[in-house]
């Protein structure tokens, strides 16, 4: 991932900071569920597109559920546009079907007895239109999606490209404020889902309102996000823009997800003492608290001790390779656990097999620093 693939377009926030003031959408979501808690301050301006990313288990989906209104909150708040939706405190809690709110479900949930022009006019037959008017206003949004030849089509005839967007068709037929995506894409395979990923993009760039996007995919998110939200157990743990985070990662889990070896420790001028007392040496001048992180990308493997007087240097052991896109992904464990890549005919000529014994080495201008 790098910052070209982020979403053009947009309110562009501060990294880690709140949206453009007024924000329309202002929410602070606090659900308790047995031993989980939610709590979750969530704010947008119009026009944003923002997408909750974490693993599973964090609190996407009832972050999601809550917003839509299938999920009552137990405190906070949740106002859209200036009008309070939500306010535990007060007693308010608008029902999901009075909400300006769109949702795109992960497996679409059409109605499969209906056609996709009844499957798009389903929303505004809800909101009160009769049967040929709410048809009239649905063929344009087919039209948009590229799908109006389709227009008598079932669900079970139609792909999944073509599923999908007859549901975020419906989602926006409404003209909602708020536009829920759950884990679009993730139904699609990996061909299908380059394509409609291209196409949401184009829409979600015309959309005037709030889209939140809930997706464990880093690359959905920085594709078609102006702003992520990292949650763990419940909690952020990071907010800003794509490209930001992608080169700053704070917790173990967005290093992995954007492919990256992360480490904390204490620097000193170009040194970074990690808790067990080994240090990396980096370009950065810091003092305090900091991280370092690398690509693995960035390491070179010997079988022997290299004459060469690295200052990153470190004996590790092979535990594990895995075939990661062109290149061979080598799992390294010892002193300063960590990730490498090689290509094939490398990792061949070293003859890696778990148990290898290797050295390590990673150039000091390869590293990155920043405070913690």
């Amino acid at each position: 991932m790098n910052a070209e693939d982020a979403r053009p377009g947009g309110p562009r926030p501060e990294p880690g900071g709140p949206a453009v003031h007024p924000p329309a959408l202002d929410a602070h979501l606090r659900i308790d569920r047995g031993a989980f808690r939610l709590d979750l301050p969530l704010t947008a301006a119009p026009g944003e597109v923002v997408a909750l990313l974490g693993p599973n288990g964090a609190g996407k989906s009832t972050a999601l559920r809550a917003l839509a209104g299938l999920l009552p909150l137990g405190a906070g708040h949740l106002r859209l546009d200036g009008t309070t939706l939500e306010d535990p405190a007060a007693g308010l809690h608008t029902p999901a079907e009075d909400r300006p709110v769109g949702v795109v479900f992960q497996d679409y949930l059409l109605f499969p007895h209906l056609t996709a022009l009844d499957n798009v006019a389903f929303g505004l037959r809800c909101r009160g239109l009769r049967r040929a008017a709410a048809r009239a206003e649905a063929l344009p949004w087919l039209d948009r999606m590229g799908l109006a030849d389709h227009a008598g089509s079932r669900p079970g005839s139609l792909s999944g490209g073509q599923a999908q967007r007859v549901a975020l068709a419906r989602a926006l037929a409404v003209k909602p404020r708020l536009l829920l995506l759950d884990e679009p894409l993730a139904a699609l395979d990996a061909r299908t889902r380059l394509e409609v990923r291209a196409g949401l993009r184009r829409h979600l760039a015309a959309f005037d309102a709030v889209a939140v996007l809930v997706t464990h995919d880093p690359l959905d998110a920085m594709v078609l996000a102006d702003r992520l939200v990292v949650i763990e157990d419940g909690h952020v743990v990071q907010a800003g823009l794509p490209a930001d985070i992608a080169r700053h990662p704070r917790t173990d889990y967005i290093a992995r997800l954007v492919g990256l070896n992360l480490y904390r420790g204490i620097a000193d001028g170009h040194r970074v003492t990690l808790p067990d007392g080994l240090t990396l040496t980096t370009t950065e001048d810091l003092t305090g608290p900091a991280f370092v992180a690398f690509p693995p990308s960035a390491v070179t493997l010997y079988r022997e001790r290299p004459a060469a007087s690295a200052r990153n240097l470190f004996p590790l052991t092979v535990a594990g390779l895995d075939l990661h896109g062109d290149q061979v992904r080598v799992d390294l464990t010892g002193p300063l656990p960590l990730a490498a890549d090689l290509t094939p005919a490398a990792a061949t000529d070293l003859d890696l097999t778990p148990g290898t014994p290797v050295w390590a080495t990673v150039k000091a201008t390869q590293t990155h620093a920043y405070p913690a």
